[in-house]
């Protein structure tokens, strides 16, 4: 279990609406109050909540008083959606942090109405390769599909994150949480978590 050189440890979760950002950061404060941790967790949306873009801050100390992370100090980026990873990551990355980024597209409003066009995947991993060299990705979605639910994107995600030792918590304090928080589908939201903390654990080896 690892603890923050600043003695506390922030999270930015970033996808669209309806990805289950909020149900991830939820689970992680769970657990992390379990811990006996202080934890503050608040939600920034964009101009609609469904397909629009949300970010999740999550902040964990022993005392942490603020909601929001400050701009440029978040330990760790989760993208749900890769375009959303990249902006959360400009915004909030602190030098040197972590990012996660499910290769899955899904493509915002102005895109589908044929306002703009989505950047190519790999010019968007670029960019943020240029922020950080820690950057892990994964086809979260197809292993949620593996699994039994596409829903089940967020908590191959948390299984990612607690992969990469981040977090002041031990896997199963966030596997104890999914089951805590999301009663239904239990066995197929453990196999999520378990197939995003093994894909990460692989390209980590």
């Amino acid at each position: 279990m690892q603890t923050s050189k600043r003695d506390e440890i922030t999270v930015a979760i970033a996808g669209v609406g309806g990805q289950g950002t909020l149900v991830a950061s939820q689970i992680i404060g769970h657990a992390a109050v379990k811990r006996g941790f202080s934890v503050r967790i608040s939600e920034t949306f964009g101009m609609s909540q469904r397909g629009g873009p949300v970010v999740s801050h999550i902040r964990i100390a022993k005392n942490v008083y603020s909601p929001l992370i400050p701009l440029m100090t978040a330990d760790v980026v989760v993208g749900f959606e890769p375009l959303e990873a990249l902006r959360a990551a400009l915004k909030f990355l602190v030098r040197g942090g972590s990012v996660i980024v499910n290769t899955r597209v899904i493509y915002p409003v102005e895109v589908n109405r044929g306002d703009a066009k989505y950047p190519k995947l790999d010019k968007i991993l670029e960019a943020l390769r240029s922020l950080t060299s820690d950057v892990v990705t994964l086809d979260a979605t197809s292993l949620a599909i593996k699994a039994g639910n596409p829903i089940a994107t967020n908590i191959v995600m948390l299984g990612a994150l607690a992969a990469l030792d981040k977090l002041p918590l031990e896997p199963e304090d966030l596997r104890e949480a999914v089951k805590e928080r999301v009663p239904r589908e239990v066995e197929v939201n453990l196999m999520a978590f378990d197939l995003g903390f093994k894909a990460i654990r692989e390209k980590r080896q």
